[in-house]
């Protein structure tokens, strides 16, 4: 499984290998991101869950240089890591990848279904998934990667089960990059070194320097629950169910969340990165009411007991839909790495079988193809 797995960071060169030109745009932070924000202060936990204490941040005004954040973001877990002794107890005697069986009998029936990215007008919100956790977001006039992962293998993981839904060539000048946290399926280095310099990156609090080490010169690093606005749209950082690690010696270094992204018309996209469930997705929906798409993780999720705190199901991620308090449902996270147990289509069958129990319209839950994309309606 990537995420418990050890990595060790590849030297990477950081010289600039720009593909298509663009103008650079204007990354300006809100008050909140100026005087960064305790979560637990504003939100405390429900009966029952971990409490998540504050760290010690230091408030720094946008503009001076490199924040000040705490050497460990360990406090932020909503459980705790389970220890080498606990892993080997939970993974003794189960799979931890799929059957051979399965894999040979579901990867030819993944759904890929690559086209060309549709039109969006000012005003139109469109989301088109490339695989796993990478999206291509249109709204408010901006191109937003999500989570760019354009390689054909990430470490200690079989090569992807699909291809890539949308060519790197096909992409439009690329205004933004969000990234929900520092695991090698979610922040991949070769994949970036493919983007100009100077395109903005949004980065979970703690990552800047990884950033600025390999060339990036706009990058915004938030904590939970602070803002940012870009060319009109606004992106917000939240909390998300799960932990970091890149190094053998980072683990929980620097923080891991989700974006919500707003437009100028109030349109919102939730993207939730990587999480299992539990007490931040009511929160999130009450601080950012009327989402209208979330996209959110289905996959990984076998076995449960080492698994369960970190990635949801797909009945949870219904449930997470729910708490929210978003209309539509767009499942990522799955049918591109095997980074777990389950058969590779189980995910997707089980996610419309629990839409469907939970009384949900078909239409709003966006079931994409690899390579698909759709288009909210602007009535």
């Amino acid at each position: 499984m990537t995420d418990q797995t050890d990595h060790v960071e590849r030297p990477e060169p950081s010289g600039p290998t720009a593909s298509a030109p663009m103008a650079p745009a204007s990354v300006t932070p809100s008050p909140a991101a100026t005087t960064p924000v305790a979560p637990a202060s504003a939100a405390p936990a429900p009966a029952g869950t971990a409490p998540v204490a504050p760290s010690p941040v230091a408030p720094q005004p946008a503009g001076t240089g490199p924040r000040t954040w705490p050497r460990s973001f360990a406090d932020r877990l909503t459980e705790p890591l389970p220890g080498l002794a606990r892993m080997v107890r939970a993974g003794w005697g189960v799979a931890l990848r799929p059957r051979r069986a399965d894999v040979a009998a579901d990867t030819p029936r993944l759904p890929v279904a690559p086209g060309p990215l549709p039109d969006a007008p000012d005003g139109a919100v469109a989301v088109s998934w490339a695989g796993h956790a990478s999206w291509v977001l249109r709204l408010g006039g901006l191109t937003v990667l999500t989570d760019p992962v354009w390689s054909r293998r990430i470490p200690a993981t079989p090569p992807r089960i699909t291809p890539v839904g949308v060519a790197w060539e096909a992409l439009p000048p690329i205004d933004a990059v969000v990234i929900s946290h520092n695991h090698y399926d979610h922040l991949d280095a070769p994949t970036l070194r493919r983007l100009p310099r100077t395109t903005p990156l949004l980065v979970p609090a703690g990552l800047a320097a990884w950033c600025r080490r390999r060339g990036f010169t706009r990058t915004v690093e938030l904590d939970w629950w602070e803002e940012c606005e870009l060319g009109g749209v606004r992106f917000a950082f939240v909390p998300a169910h799960h932990w970091s690690r890149r190094t053998l010696t980072d683990t929980c270094r620097s923080l891991w969340g989700g974006w919500v992204l707003t437009d100028g018309a109030g349109r919102r996209v939730y993207f939730a990165g990587d999480t299992g469930y539990g007490h931040w997705f009511a929160e999130i929906g009450r601080r950012h009411p009327g989402i209208d798409v979330a996209l959110l993780p289905i996959g990984a999720y076998a076995p449960r007991p080492l698994l369960r705190a970190v990635h949801t199901d797909p009945e949870e991620a219904v449930r997470a839909c729910g708490d929210v308090g978003a209309r539509i449902m767009a499942p990522m996270h799955w049918a591109t790495f095997l980074l777990s147990a389950e058969p590779p289509l189980q995910p997707l069958t089980r996610v419309r079988v629990a839409w469907q129990a939970a009384g949900r319209h078909r239409d709003d839950l966006w079931d994409l193809p690899v390579g698909a994309s759709r288009v909210l309606d602007t009535v």
